[in-house]
């Protein structure tokens, strides 16, 4: 066997000794020469065909085995579905950049979304250092560590990683700890580290959600998400037709058993799945053979549980209970009739063997057919736990039966979505449907005494006895139960309040008499459990350790116990004061317990006196605790905070508050504000998602009152700032102050401040551009909200996401300061949608809305650290993606604000990199231009995407980049970007014409046109200049259409009152006469063993010019620019390439000057690395020998010195 072998970023190999191979305790690595000079048995290469055809998960030997095949002729690749080119594509895009990036793909279970990722890591292995992270996802920073010392195996022959992940939660995390990882061992990339493949099988519910999700994202752009589903393309049915021909051929009538392949190949008909599980339409519930209870708990499991499998040993022992004469004979062999729907297979050669129905669409109908036959859910659910979970069980067995009766999968409604789990597993749901809530109950019962440690199944149970059927004494005994085998789990106890709550919830809605007495012991069950829960869960959150125990390392705080308690005391209101109005002013605090007791004649309720005096300030305790938890921050977990429990908790919290003003000015002032929920800094901050103006106004005003009061000045001070703020962003109402006088004199008075005032302070005096100079210390008022958000915050945020409070906007004073919910509203176009808006991956700053409107800060970054860049003076700022550091440079960025200080927002490179500094209009195309003024766009790149952005008041403009024309008779806001005519130009409504000029998507923000005019290329003479000869292609939603020109001139085509679509102008194929175009030749060097050039003749199209630039780039090609062609030649000229240098070798002898789209138009110049200067002449074919030269240039020697691609582009 070879020595194992890690690619390199050279298109080399590098081998690997034992050491670095058992380093990777979490990776498992696919080695570039896999499986190369090794002799494997023909039968083993057989039955390793076999068994995945017939449904075993493939292993890396599958794409071995097929891959010699198509090589030597034998046999055919795997087919691969229509998701692989688009993958492929999407990982040599990502192959180009710096740093790390991610890639998700979606699939069914059963539809070959691991076999497509499985296959995509062969084809790469010499492209990339591929891997599979199989080891546990709780210590990133150890997967991090792994992944970067993949990278940089070998020293100086990096290379990068394609890491196939299955956590839809991870990559973020990972990506940003990987960074952390290169930054501290100061490792200097110049190419990416690792591509994340997130490949995540989900159920149809969730796909059904992930496919809404890509239909909308990016405000209808095209999806990056791949979702694999079970259906096929015309193009795959085609396919996997002639392969089921090539395996008939090679197995013979074995091929009919091959069941994962013909599953696929059917299109995933029910009819072949009904006929190949025919045999158990005969099964009989009682006196069942072992084999056919085996067969039913295979089914059962594999039903329910995606990837679940039995160990093999486990099966024998079963099988040979009653007839020991088995021996070691394989399972297919004794299972018949049910052997060829069943598969043994190795996933590790070092793991014993596993069993699974060969396809989990089999394991649901033989499921259904036993089921009808009269072998209930139930009953093989219970013979399982009972005669095959034996003993101490395994702990994968433990697991899978753990998801088959707990895991719990998101519900659906309707047609929709919800961000809410079902109560219960699928199974138990399934059994409570088809044969009662009885069974369900029997089968929990059955596993929590079976497995009498486990307190999640006692903990299912009892929340299935409280929900489905009000049996609360049986699981108020079940929910002790579980806490008691797991007394320090605050999720486990979670479920006892949950079972009180429960109980009141059923006692309101069935309308049930009962005393106020009765009523307050549920409640303070309740709330004694709840309140547990928060103690654990904040002992939890303090004391959890990982890797060497030394370093505390804080998760998540569990917050259900906060909410329960609210939810409790909601439930304990709408009681109360359902039986008396009197019991308001008690709960409110404006009536004492003796005299409503009094009015009640109930004296025993003395008993609930704490209790109810309690009741008040804890209510408003938890619901600021949530105001601030969820203003502040969010869950790392997609789901985690659900959007209700806001809703809830304000609805609790203004029954408590009341309606009833204290006598005191003041403290009714601070109770309007309890009222309006804006009592907190918190509470302002969140007005704007639920107030009025109006309101919004009010609040203003009373904090003004308390400011001005000689109470709580300076916190006062902060919430009227704030409150002044959010007024502006609702009503759009100017204010002149900034208030930063104000903020010296309050600064005076207290040196130990909330967060949020030394947050507020850094935004009202970070510089403007008009500043002269920075006169206040940016570094040190930073360094003051971190020291505070550390004292105040940093334990309850742990592991959650801090969100964006404030950007700053192009305005001035309070009125620059821009909410995140006004940001939201730009991007939405909806005030009334809730955005859920993910910050973290950015796609809100994609908007041409919210670019035009926020405000970009200059900066630059230097050894993975990002400096804000004012005048002379850095200040290092933190960034929301760390993954934007990776290359140092001047950047800009927007600026938001988070509770923790400030942090950068889409980072964007500002270089020359990328397109010509003038796109069109070159010499020889520029009409007199004296009346048009010259407008130079702001650039911003985003995936590699130019967006270019103009704003102007009325005149007439021209782009200097484009060479776009318009007029306007008032303040338009704009931008554009160039796009493909690709996929347009074979449409029916372009089968006369082709492309004369850029196909350009505008999108007017603000303002209108009156005129457009669009740039072409042609050379126009006095034949040429008809408009008849031109159109202009719109490109719509519902159809693209073409539109008549208004005019034409010698370098633009003219539109009057244009309505925006991707639009370009396009000229008649067939006029009668030879018409010339303006041409540009593009150049791109790399130098190996030889010199290799590839020489462009092209037309001046913008977006095909950056797509060879992406595919020259992605080959180790680096620009070479020299000056374009002056004069035009005539479309569909043949143009040949010479140079002037011994050795020279040109292919092809010609090329045509066309108006088409192709990246593959080019000469190919290979030379032995030239020590002298050289020239490249282009010639017209066609013209005489005297003058056929169109084009020629030198080649100079700094040209063609090797550099670091990276720094040239610097």
């Amino acid at each position: 066997m070879a020595r194992r072998a890690l690619s390199t970023a050279g298109g080399g190999e590098i081998g690997i000794g034992s050491e670095i191979i058992n380093s990777f305790s979490l990776l498992e690595i696919l080695h570039a020469n896999q499986f190369e000079g090794e002799v494997f048995d023909q039968k083993l290469i057989e039955q390793t065909e076999e068994n995945f055809y017939r449904g075993a998960p493939p292993n890396w030997l599958n794409f071995y085995i097929s891959e010699q095949a198509e090589s030597n002729g034998t046999g055919t690749s795997f087919i691969k579905r229509d998701g692989y080119e688009t993958l492929k594509k999407q990982i040599s895009q990502r192959g180009k950049g710096l740093g790390t990036s991610a890639i998700e793909l979606f699939h069914q279970q059963g539809c070959g979304g691991t076999t497509l990722t499985m296959q995509m890591l062969w084809d790469l292995r010499k492209t990339f250092r591929c891997a599979v992270l199989t080891g546990s996802t709780s210590d990133i920073v150890k997967v991090a560590k792994e992944v970067v010392h993949l990278f940089t195996a070998g020293n100086r022959d990096s290379n990068t990683v394609l890491l196939l992940i299955n956590d839809d939660f991870l990559s973020y995390n990972l990506q940003d700890s990987i960074m952390e990882e290169i930054a501290e061992q100061e490792i200097a990339i110049d190419m990416p580290v690792v591509i994340l493949l997130n490949c995540v099988r989900v159920s149809d519910v969730v796909m059904s959600k992930k496919e809404q999700a890509s239909t909308e994202q990016l405000k209808g752009k095209a999806s990056k998400r791949i979702i694999l589903k079970r259906s096929l393309s015309d193009t795959e049915e085609e396919q996997l037709v002639k392969k089921k021909e090539e395996l008939s051929r090679r197995f013979g009538d074995r091929c009919k058993q091959f069941h994962g392949f013909n599953i696929l190949q059917t299109n995933f008909s029910q009819d072949y799945i009904q006929d190949v599980c025919a045999v158990f339409k005969k099964a009989k519930r009682a006196n069942k053979p072992l084999k056919a209870q085996l067969a039913a708990f295979l089914s059962l499991l594999n039903a329910y549980v995606p990837g679940s499998y039995l160990q093999e040993s486990q099966c024998l022992d079963f099988l040979q209970h009653d007839n020991p004469v088995y021996g070691n004979c394989s399972i297919e062999h004794y299972m018949n009739p049910f052997g060829h729907l069943i598969v043994t297979f190795h996933q590790d050669i070092n793991d014993e063997r596993k069993v699974s129905m060969a396809h989990p669409l089999i394991a649901q109908c033989c499921t259904e057919l036993l089921a009808i036959a009269g072998v209930t859910r139930s009953d093989t659910a219970r013979n399982f736990l009972t005669n095959f979970c034996r003993d101490q069980p395994p702990p994968c067995l433990l697991g899978f039966v753990k998801d088959l009766l707990t895991k719990r999968e998101m519900k659906k409604e309707g047609t929709s979505i919800t961000e809410q789990k079902e109560l219960f597993s699928r199974l138990i749901l399934d059994i409570t449907k088809k044969e009662g809530t009885i069974q369900s109950a029997s089968i929990l019962k059955v596993a929590s005494k079976k497995f009498d440690q486990n307190p999640f199944f006692p903990q299912a149970l009892a929340r299935f006895c409280s929900k489905e059927q009000n049996n609360f004494d049986e699981a108020e005994k079940w929910a002790k139960t579980a806490i008691k085998r797991d007394p320090q789990n605050s999720y486990v106890a979670d479920t006892l309040g949950q079972v009180h709550k429960n109980n009141l919830i059923y006692l309101k809605d069935k309308k049930v008499p009962t005393k106020p007495r009765k009523i307050l012991q549920l409640a303070k069950k309740a709330i004694n459990a709840f309140e547990e829960e928060k103690r654990l869960a904040e002992n939890e959150h303090w004391n959890e350790k990982k890797g060497d125990g030394k370093t505390k390392v804080l998760r998540a705080l569990n917050t259900r116990g906060q909410f329960g308690y609210l939810e409790v005391c909601n439930l304990l209101y709408d009681h109360l004061v359902g039986l008396d109005e009197i019991w308001k002013k008690l709960l409110t605090k404006n009536e004492s317990l003796g005299i409503v007791l009094r009015f009640l004649g109930d004296t025993k309720l003395f008993g609930f006196d704490s209790l109810i005096k309690s009741l008040r300030d804890k209510v408003e305790k938890n619901f600021e605790f949530f105001d601030t938890f969820l203003t502040y921050s969010t869950s790392n977990k997609k789901n985690d905070d659900a959007s209700y429990v806001s809703k809830k908790a304000a609805e609790c919290y203004k029954k408590y508050i009341g309606d009833s003003a204290p006598d005191d000015k003041l403290k009714q002032t601070l109770h309007k504000l309890r009222q309006k929920l804006a009592v907190t800094s918190a509470g302002v901050l969140s007005c704007i998602n639920r107030c009025t103006s109006a309101d919004a106004e009010n609040i203003a005003t009373w904090w003004e009152e308390v400011y001005r009061s000689k109470d709580l000045p300076t916190e006062a001070f902060s919430n009227y700032i704030f409150a002044k703020i959010m007024l502006t962003n609702m009503e759009g109402i100017l204010s002149s102050s900034d208030n930063q006088s104000d903020f010296r004199q309050k600064m005076s008075l207290a040196t130990e401040m909330k967060p949020e005032f030394h947050m507020l302070k850094l935004l009202v005096f970070w510089p403007t551009d008009d500043e002269d100079k920075q006169d206040t210390d940016l570094h040190q008022l930073i360094k003051n909200v971190q020291h505070s958000y550390e004292q105040e915050f940093k334990t309850l945020f742990q592991d959650r996401y801090l969100l964006p409070l404030f950007f700053f906007g192009k305005g001035e004073g309070l009125n620059r300061f821009v909410h995140r919910r006004t940001v939201e509203i730009w991007w939405t176009q909806d005030a009334l949608k809730d955005a859920n808006t993910n910050w973290k991956n950015e796609n809100i700053f994609k908007d041409t809305v919210v670019q035009e409107k926020l405000l970009k800060v200059e900066g630059v970054v230097r050894n993975y650290k990002l400096y804000a860049t004012f005048r002379e003076t850095e200040t290092e700022i933190h960034a929301n993606r760390r993954d934007s550091l990776w290359k140092s440079g001047k950047v800009s960025f927007y600026l938001g604000f988070t509770i923790n200080g400030p942090l950068a927002f889409s980072i964007q490179r500002t270089t020359t990199e990328g397109p010509p500094r003038k796109l069109l209009g070159a010499s020889g195309n520029e009409t007199e231009s004296s009346e048009w003024t010259k407008l130079e766009p702001e650039v911003t790149i985003m995936d590699e995407v130019y967006t270019y952005s103009l704003h102007c008041e009325k005149g007439l403009y021209e782009c200097s980049l484009s060479a776009l024309r318009w007029v306007c008779e008032g303040r338009v806001s704009f931008s554009y970007r160039f796009r493909s005519w690709d996929e347009h130009v074979n449409k029916p409504v372009c089968i006369n014409h082709i492309p004369a000029g850029p196909l350009m998507d505008i999108t007017v923000t603000a303002g209108k046109m009156e005129e457009v005019h669009l740039p072409h290329w042609f050379c126009i003479d006095k034949n040429v200049s008809r408009s008849d000869a031109f159109v202009v292609l719109h490109v719509d939603a519902d159809g693209d259409f073409v539109e008549q020109v208004s005019e034409v001139t010698p370098s633009h085509v003219k539109l009057n009152k244009p309505v925006f679509s991707p639009k370009g102008a396009m000229i008649l194929k067939k006029l009668g006469f030879k018409v010339k175009i303006f041409f540009d030749v593009l150049i791109y060097m790399r130098i190996r063993t030889k010199l290799m050039l590839h020489v462009y003749p092209m037309t001046r199209d913008p977006a095909l010019q950056q797509a060879v630039e992406t595919e020259e780039k992605d080959n180790g090609f680096r620009r070479i620019r020299k000056p374009s062609p002056t004069k035009p030649l005539r479309r569909n000229s043949d143009v040949s390439l010479s140079a002037d240098t011994d050795g020279a070798t040109i292919r092809p002898d010609n090329r045509t000057l066309t108006c088409t789209w192709s990246t593959q138009n080019f000469f190919e110049v290979e030379i032995d690395k030239s020590e002298s200067e050289f020239s490249l002449i282009l010639k017209d074919k066609q013209k005489g020998t005297m003058e056929n030269v169109v084009w020629s240039c030198t080649i100079l020697t700094d040209d063609i010195e090797t550099k670091n691609i990276n720094n040239e582009e610097e």
